[in-house]
């Protein structure tokens, strides 16, 4: 044989040997795959409430004004002190209220810029949410909504939703397995596609109108979901 080509044959066979064994293997007994589910549904101790004011024109809330009429500009500065006095009123205290952005407004061309600036709201109860929407001067909010929501107890319930995916996916995979008439023996394999899944759900009112509907269509919007799964090889007997 050529020396070369032997040599070419041996370093194939050792790259195939050092490839194959990081493959994932089949099982060498007969087994069933199943994916178990599961989903938490808990109300937040933390919510963080997202209140963006931007100056304005009081020309904008008169009748028939136009645009090109606008004259007298609302400080963002005396937008923010009504806001701050209104939270303080419900009990808010400026440790509980954080600047998160300031920036410039998108203006008109060849007019003045409106300056924004946002404020994150930390609450620990969504009434406050109703008392803060039928409390404020809409005519300086550009936006209100719903941002982060957390609980102190969380990691307890992402484990507890790891374990019921896992208890689903056993229940389902027994009674699979008892359809063809087998029985089912221990896990061999545990894969977990993907963490959980925190889906807080947003609400988004851009340039609300603060009324009693527009309170009670929080009540959407009110928990945090979780969502596990978990993928199991079970063996059949």
């Amino acid at each position: 044989m050529n020396p070369m080509k032997f040599f070419t044959v041996v370093l194939s066979a050792v790259l195939l040997c050092a490839v194959v064994p990081g493959q994932a293997q089949e099982p060498l007994v007969p087994y069933i795959e199943v994916t178990g589910t599961s989903e938490v549904t808990l109300v937040p101790d933390e919510i963080h409430f997202i209140i963006e004011i931007k100056e304005y024109w009081e020309e904008e809330f008169e009748k028939r004004a136009k645009p090109e009429d606008y004259q007298t500009k609302v400080a963002l500065e005396d937008i923010e002190n009504g806001l701050r006095t209104v939270l303080h009123g419900l009990g808010i205290t400026d440790k509980d209220i954080r600047t998160q952005e300031v920036g410039d407004y998108w203006r008109e061309r060849g007019r003045d810029f409106l300056v924004a600036k946002q404020f994150d709201i930390t609450l620990h109860d969504f009434n406050k949410i109703d008392e803060i929407i039928g409390a404020v001067d809409t005519r300086g909010i550009n936006s209100m909504r719903i941002g982060e929501l957390k609980h102190k107890d969380m990691e307890q319930y992402h484990k507890q939703g790891k374990i019921d995916a896992l208890l689903a996916a056993r229940a389902k995979a027994e009674y699979l397995a008892t359809a063809l008439g087998m029985k089912l023996g221990d896990a061999i394999r545990i894969v977990e596609p993907q963490d959980a899944s925190m889906v807080p759900r947003v609400a988004n009112y851009g340039k609300l109108m603060a009324t009693s509907s527009d309170a009670s269509a929080l009540d959407a919007f009110r928990t945090i979901k979780l969502n596990y799964s978990m993928n199991v090889w079970f063996e059949l007997k």
